[in-house]
């Protein structure tokens, strides 16, 4: 297999997935670090842009195959070796997994995404405190929604009964992997979890494996606290 290169920031909820994924399929990668606000942006640069228009990340590239957008990545990923599975077998079951996962992709991270919360600064003048009250809103009534997408889940038996580990099933997948950079800063930014008891079993279960752990912000090369 030619080597996958990642281009990854420590901070990155979007990268966090694709580290998930690449731990859970035990993938060997090559992380390139691209900060997202050292200089203004190291995203902005003429070299990045040239990889990546959108000028975020991550990006993964094997060979001549260029992969952004993390879903795609990790669907990339999953073709290229299928085992361990990100997504069940049956046809339905995949489409519950996916469906949890684009609702936190694509209707609870674009809100709460750094280019959002500079925006929120920048150009509308919030202050650091109406920027967190923006912030763990939309993460609250995404994640609230969320919570009762997966007791449905488990009402129709698709979960794990009694004490639940996973979005979905009885193994780490998709929507897990999605869920978990957005509860991590969800945390990091004391927003509230007290209605969601599922979504914080299924965090605490997942950070407590070796997959998920390695692959949070504090254990990259380029960690930095920011506030």
């Amino acid at each position: 297999m030619q080597t996958l290169r990642l281009y990854t920031y420590c901070r990155s909820s979007a990268a966090f997935r694709v580290r998930i994924a690449l731990n859970i399929k035990a993938m060997t990668y090559q992380s390139e670090f691209i900060h997202l606000l050292k200089d203004g942006g190291e995203q902005y640069s003429a070299d990045y842009s040239a990889i990546n228009p959108q000028r975020m990340v991550p990006v993964l590239c094997c060979g001549d195959d260029t992969v952004s957008q993390s879903l795609a990545i990790i669907e990339y990923l999953e073709e290229m070796q299928p085992r361990p599975a990100l997504l069940p077998i049956a046809l339905q079951a995949r489409a519950a997994v996916r469906a949890l996962a684009l609702s936190i992709a694509c209707d609870i991270h674009p809100l709460d995404n750094l280019r959002v919360l500079r925006y929120l600064e920048h150009q509308l003048g919030l202050d650091k405190a109406e920027r967190e009250r923006w912030y763990c809103h939309w993460l609250s009534e995404g994640l609230a929604a969320l919570e009762v997408s997966l007791s449905a889940i488990r009402d129709r038996g698709q979960g794990a009964s009694s004490a639940p580990s996973y979005c979905y099933g009885t193994e780490p997948g998709l929507a897990d992997i999605c869920l978990i950079p957005q509860v991590y800063n969800a945390l990091r930014f004391n927003c509230s979890l007290a209605d969601c008891p599922i979504i914080q079993q299924i965090y605490a279960h997942c950070m407590g494996l070796a997959v998920f752990q390695g692959a949070a912000p504090e254990q990259q090369a380029d960690f930095v606290e920011v506030v």
